[in-house]
């Protein structure tokens, strides 16, 4: 099998064990159906779409949809479940922990444990948990440990607080609004420059936020001040999941720093079709610095994968 050339920041794992426990709480993710997932299908995607490195992540709803200790639980067997899949395949797989953010000092406990001995590459965490977002105080020593380690965190929409439109799932319209208001919040409750050395990473290309900055630049500054809103909303990375259509990538390259633009599949909740679609779009574009978004960017947040 050859090793491509991209590294891939938008990867979800999804183990039978946590597909079992979802379905045995009969829940979806964002709509989806859970599917099913395995290395090897994983490896068989990246040698498609040439892609060298995925970091593994948890999809919504990640963990919090069982009590405390259940949550908790299941977020150390991911986290172990995962590690493990990166020693079976040095160099393939990098991963996200997934923490509990129920308990924050469960959450940071996990977290640490993760990094320490499990070797995580990040944390995911969801943008909205029972529909208070990341900028809140809730989340404050979360974020403190996250910046100590310079951590990087990519952050996944959910659903949406007061549920889903019927006939309409969340994955269609309300993840892309979920990811825009955790961009704002953080921005605007001041936690982007209370905690500078986290590096935050956005899914889909940041949602709607590229077609919508300027709008919202203004409500993003602590001080209601557009340049310096705008400032902080461009410190995000984007990921290019899902946005590198020919309506939607013209918009993500006008707003987004360049070197913040880094490549993302969701395989498998993205059919390999659409992934592949999106993968192609970007190949095709001649406005696309390609080894920077295939590699160079995600390089510089996961220097352990550098060649």
């Amino acid at each position: 099998m050859s090793r491509g050339r991209r590294i891939d920041t938008h990867s979800h794992i999804v183990p039978e064990f946590y597909a079992k426990w979802l379905e045995d709480k009969h829940v979806l993710s964002g709509g989806f159906p859970i599917p099913a997932w395995s290395a090897d299908a994983a490896l068989d995607f990246m040698e498609r779409h040439e892609i060298a490195t995925s970091i593994l992540s948890v999809s919504t709803p990640g963990v919090e949809c069982g009590d405390p200790e259940d949550a908790r639980a299941m977020a150390r067997r991911l986290n172990e479940y995962a590690a493990n899949v990166c020693l079976e395949y040095p160099g393939r797989f990098g991963f996200f922990a997934t923490p509990s953010l129920i308990n924050m000092e469960g959450a940071i406990e996990d977290i640490n444990y993760a990094f320490d001995h499990l070797g995580a590459d990040g944390v995911v965490l969801n943008a909205n948990v029972d529909g208070t977002y990341l900028g809140d105080p809730r989340f404050a020593d979360l974020m403190d440990a996250l910046n100590r380690r310079g951590a990087v965190a990519f952050i996944h929409p959910s659903e949406l607080p007061g549920g889903a439109v019927p006939g309409l799932p969340a994955y269609v319209a309300d993840f892309l609004l979920d990811t825009v208001r955790a961009a704002v919040h953080l921005c605007a409750t001041g936690a982007m420059s209370r905690y500078p050395d986290i590096k935050f990473i956005l899914s889909h290309g940041g949602g709607f936020l590229p077609y919508a900055a300027f709008r919202v630049a203004a409500q993003a500054s602590p001080n209601r001040e557009p340049r310096e809103g705008m400032n902080l909303l461009r410190r995000f990375y984007l990921d290019s999941a899902l946005a590198t259509s020919k309506f939607a990538l013209p918009s993500l390259l006008a707003f987004a720093d360049p070197v913040r633009i880094v490549f993302g599949s969701d395989f498998p909740f993205a059919p390999v079709a659409v992934s592949g679609f999106y993968a192609s779009q970007l190949d095709g574009s001649a406005a696309v610095d390609h080894a920077a978004i295939d590699r160079g960017n995600a390089e510089r947040l996961f220097p352990r994968f550098a060649e």
